[in-house]
């Protein structure tokens, strides 16, 4: 039976996508401190629930695994990894009936979805885990595209806010965070990617230790971006909060990953 066989119309909400438009689109540019916007409830529950059964735990598939001051997280971007339901949901996220959903949603002309998964997929982070508060990095390492917006579904249930996890969207100039969202089952985050689009979780889990904060990301690109956007390319941007500190030997280390990046695009 195919893994879809339940969903004969699609695994996207489409009437739902329609009717919020008018609303989101307006809500998404004026949003603070850069364009997003999150939806509750946005999926199918029974689409979200198929894809959290198959949601491979800790030593269930061989994660890449980001260990050091700046993270501790487990990743996914390979699809043999991935339940063959849940690699159906990746794929409607792909297809072009989603992608002109996020162009109206953002204003943004001709979006290109990443078949790897390049950076997203599957995350899983456990108790202690954290990302620390960054810029993403801005040019696909195989394609050269522009990275432009990022999707995050996040599978969680009977997550509570003292367990943290919070997405955390910061200021340009880093003094303050001025929005959060909790990782609650079936919420949907969408945001612009931009030099300054900071985010990240830089406070450790303390959900318990059978839990864990599960999601998915997608990332979005054109082939060039506006003028005023344009950087030199790099890979992920670390940022230090108000009175953080980090070893000077771990940022050393992020700045030989941008020089890399720079040899790479910069030839």
């Amino acid at each position: 039976m195919p893994a879809t066989d339940n969903f004969k119309e699609s695994l996207l909400p489409l009437e739902k996508m329609r009717l919020l438009l008018p609303e989101a689109k307006k809500n998404y540019v004026q949003a603070e401190p850069f364009p997003h916007i999150y939806f509750d409830d946005f999926f199918d529950n029974n689409v979200v629930e198929r894809v959290l059964e198959e949601f491979p735990g800790e030593n269930d598939i061989d994660w890449i695994k980001y260990y050091d001051g700046h993270q501790k997280k487990l990743a996914n971007e390979n699809e043999q990894n991935i339940g063959l339901f849940s690699r159906y949901f990746l794929y409607s996220l792909n297809s072009s009936l989603f992608l002109k959903f996020l162009e109206d949603l953002t204003g943004m002309t001709n979006l290109i979805s990443d078949p790897s998964f390049r950076g997203g997929g599957l995350h899983n982070i456990y108790r202690g885990g954290k990302l620390g508060v960054h810029a993403d990095f801005n040019k696909h390492e195989q394609y050269g595209f522009d990275r432009r917006l990022n999707l995050l579904v996040y599978f969680n249930k009977d997550w509570r806010e003292e367990y943290g996890g919070q997405i955390e969207l910061w200021g340009r100039d880093m003094k303050e965070c001025v929005r959060s969202y909790l990782p609650k089952f079936n919420r949907v985050v969408i945001f612009t990617t931009t030099e300054t689009s900071f985010h990240g979780h830089p406070e450790p889990l303390s959900c318990p230790e059978h839990m864990s904060r599960k999601s998915m990301a997608l990332y979005y690109y054109t082939n060039g971006r506006p003028e005023e956007e344009r950087e030199e390319c790099h890979s992920t941007v670390f940022k230090l909060r108000p009175d953080e500190k980090v070893e000077g030997k771990l940022m050393l280390k992020t700045k030989k990953a941008f020089r890399r990046w720079a040899k790479l695009f910069n030839k």
